[in-house]
């Protein structure tokens, strides 16, 4: 589904944010990608989404080269990704239902669909009981599983979930992660970012390591080190 084909990419101050990276992500797959601040996670994230451009090499997208799509065609692709953020990224003057029915506003669905499909996906997230109260309104966690529930909601081929218990206690960080194995459990790839070591070892998925952008490792096991 997704390949990163001898990826480099060199700002304009002769920072290198990565280096020969290579490396692919199948179909229904779960990866983590990990490093330090600084390792490249972030820029690589932007890769994907195109928001950024290689200086060297290609990443692919269902075998189409990302850096090459057309306005229209971009908007396309970026619909096949859900993003989920550390900082949330939430509407702070619309509910938690219409968090949702705006993400699938933007998308082209019509009302019939966002009355039956936001109730079902804050089930998903278990905030069925939460559906009109406003972000101030949540805790932290619950931010964050409202966040997941938009970025689903439109039934992406990925969903990018980038550091997304950063700010999180160890019991919501738990509730994020058991979130994001059900939705990779339905069928969704999940990738992703994080610096938690404990998250990753709970998880037992794939592990990518970043190091000064380049990929020291690839572990099939889940094992967190680099």
């Amino acid at each position: 589904m997704i390949i990163f084909d001898n990826v480099s990419k060199i700002y304009a101050d002769d920072s290198v944010a990565l280096e020969k990276v290579s490396f692919s992500v199948l179909p229904k797959e779960f990866v983590s990608i990990v490093g330090a601040s600084g390792a490249g996670k972030s820029t690589l994230l932007k890769m994907l989404l195109a928001e950024e451009r290689p200086t060297e090499g290609v990443v692919f997208f269902d075998s189409v080269d990302v850096s090459s799509l057309g306005k229209r065609e971009l908007s396309e692709h970026r619909r096949k990704i859900g993003t989920v953020f550390q900082d949330f990224k939430l509407l702070p003057y619309k509910t938690a239902y219409e968090n949702i029915a705006f993400a699938m506003e933007v998308a082209g669905r019509n009302d019939e669909e966002i009355e039956s499909d936001v109730p079902h996906v804050l089930e998903l997230v278990d905030l069925q009981d939460k559906v009109w109260n406003f972000p101030h309104q949540l805790s932290g966690g619950e931010k964050q599983r409202l966040a997941i529930a938009r970025a689903i909601i439109n039934q992406p081929d990925v969903v990018i979930a980038d550091e997304p218990t950063g700010n999180l206690d160890p019991l919501n960080t738990e509730e994020i992660i058991q979130i994001l194995k059900k939705i990779n459990d339905l069928g969704t790839t999940v990738i992703l970012t994080t610096h938690n070591k404990h998250v990753v070892d709970t998880l037992g998925k794939r592990v990518i390591a970043l190091d000064r952008g380049r990929v020291v490792r690839d572990d099939k096991t889940g094992r967190y080190t680099i």
